[in-house]
């Protein structure tokens, strides 16, 4: 018996009904505030490297001003016409449903994009975001035939330049200027007349979602070579246009039943 009874008086103490789950339940919220504050002070520290990053990027970059220059000499290059046409509406609604449906609030790039672009770094996983129509246009003009990440990074800073230092139709003409759409044809005006035959103030829905579908992959969606590649990047394209509200889902079917073999039925140019 004596040795039951010094047993039971070596058992510590038991705590008043609550005060373990509460003690618990204090401990939790400790480790979560630390938490907190050690990612707050990570976030904070990254922003701060960010925005340092890009100050100096900014400064390392040239100037956006001559942009209209560099367009001139790549179009006399390729033996593009130079300034081309004003992009018509249906080519741009097109375009920026496509390529970057922000473009008129975007500040030259998206944020987002950005990050996911710097994750895919870290994590070697490759390129995990788009670039916006800003950031586009200063790899054709700046950087062609470049895809580092340091490239990708002047892209960027560039794109804002482009962005605070011409207008909104400026910057589309440019594009539009010097884009690639495959089968040898630089600039809009001059893919819209060998393609259709009408000149990019004529084009139709399909056609301009046609057109606009080609930047990405100018040569393995040739409507006139590869006509079923092609369909698959006009379809995209107008899924987007419904998508922003440009189209209606009936609109974009009816648009879908035109061949694109009669799309192109009159390729060769402008006439008259």
């Amino acid at each position: 018996m004596r040795r039951t009874a010094d047993a039971h008086a070596e058992q510590p103490p038991v705590p008043p009904y609550g005060q373990a789950s509460g003690s618990a339940s204090l401990a939790r919220r400790q480790a979560v505030g630390r938490a907190a504050r050690r990612l707050g002070v990570t976030c904070v520290t990254l922003l701060l490297v960010g925005a340092l990053g890009f100050g100096l990027l900014m400064l390392a970059t040239p100037s956006a001003d001559n942009a209209k220059d560099l367009a001139r000499t790549f179009d006399q290059a390729h033996g593009a016409s130079y300034p081309g046409v004003a992009v018509p509406f249906r080519f741009a609604t097109a375009l920026e449903a496509t390529e970057d449906h922000r473009f008129d609030s975007e500040p030259g790039f998206d944020p987002l994009a950005a990050m996911r672009v710097m994750y895919g770094a870290v994590t070697r996983r490759g390129d995990q975001g788009g670039a916006t129509l800003y950031q586009q246009l200063a790899k054709m003009l700046y950087t062609p035939g470049r895809s580092s990440l340091r490239a990708e990074a002047e892209q960027l800073a560039l794109g804002v330049k482009l962005k605070y230092t011409y207008s909104r139709p400026e910057i589309l003409r440019l594009y539009a200027d010097v884009a690639y759409f495959g089968h040898g044809f630089y600039g809009l005006a001059e893919a819209s007349c060998g393609y259709y035959g009408v000149p990019p103030g004529r084009m139709s829905w399909p056609q301009a979602a046609l057109l606009a579908g080609l930047v990405q992959g100018p040569s393995a969606d040739d409507p006139i070579v590869y006509p079923l590649a092609a369909r698959a990047r006009e379809e995209h394209v107008l899924g987007r246009l419904v998508a922003v509200g440009a189209i209606s889902q009936r609109s974009a079917a009816r648009y879908l039943q035109v061949p694109v073999a009669a799309l192109v039925a009159h390729a060769g140019g402008c006439r008259g």
